[in-house]
């Protein structure tokens, strides 16, 4: 009986009478995300992205450097957060004429997203005007509100170049300030931005700057901006 049990549990040689070949041992399977040159598992080459921290703008790490250290001096902050700083940026711009042609309004927030980075939202009435022929609800605009390092950089882009761009340009108005420090400019022409491509402009638009300080008054915020390079008018 124990012989035949031994029989029966016995593999059958392999054909051609000879001794049966061991399996070759199987591949192991490379991690997802593994080194660059590493196969994934589909067989495609996965490439290590770099991980480190992203670099500051430049106008962020001037106003760390330079600019709050100024304002704390000449106003006696205690402490660093006392110091103003610019909280957002807010570009708008009115699209009256979308009220004849919705494709308008679409030219305008592709527009204002070539020059600012990000997607404009639409702005609409507030209330019905009947001698404009404006209905509640209707957009008439876009807007867009900037915070962070696209903030900074379109700051940067702002003042460096931009603006120098105006037609007969001699600085901007020091007093344009709402009593809270935050600052408003108007801009009448959209093509001072190098984003935009003047043969494709269908037509020409203003827009308007407003720049969100956490200033307590207008002295406060107008040397906030004059030391981050703002280009006010020599009075």
């Amino acid at each position: 009986m124990a012989e035949e049990k031994k029989t029966k549990g016995a593999k059958s040689p392999a054909k051609g009478g000879g001794a049966a070949k061991p399996s070759a041992p199987k591949a192991a399977k490379p991690a997802k995300g593994g080194a660059a040159g590493e196969l994934s598992p589909r067989g495609a080459v996965t490439e290590k992205r770099p991980t480190g921290p992203k670099e500051k703008p430049r106008l962020a790490r001037h106003y760390e450097e330079t600019v709050r250290p100024e304002l704390m001096k000449k106003f006696d902050y205690k402490n660093v957060m006392e110091a103003p700083r610019v909280v957002k940026i807010v570009v708008n711009m009115g699209v009256g004429d979308a009220l004849q042609d919705s494709k308008l309004l679409d030219a305008a927030m592709n527009e204002l997203g070539q020059v600012t980075g990000q997607r404009a939202s639409l702005r609409k009435a507030k209330k019905s005007i009947s001698n404009f022929k404006l209905r509640e609800g209707v957009p008439i605009g876009c807007a867009v509100t900037l915070r962070g390092s696209r903030m900074y950089e379109f700051y940067d882009r702002l003042i460096n170049v931009a603006v120098p761009r105006i037609r007969d340009f001699r600085g901007l108005n020091p007093r344009s300030f709402d009593g809270r420090g935050n600052y408003n400019m108007g801009l009448t022409e959209q093509i001072i931005f190098p984003e935009i491509n003047y043969d494709k402009v269908a037509k020409l638009r203003g827009m308007d700057v407003t720049i969100v300080t956490s200033a307590r008054t207008d002295e406060e915020g107008r040397e906030l901006l004059r030391l981050m390079n703002l280009p006010f008018r020599q009075r």
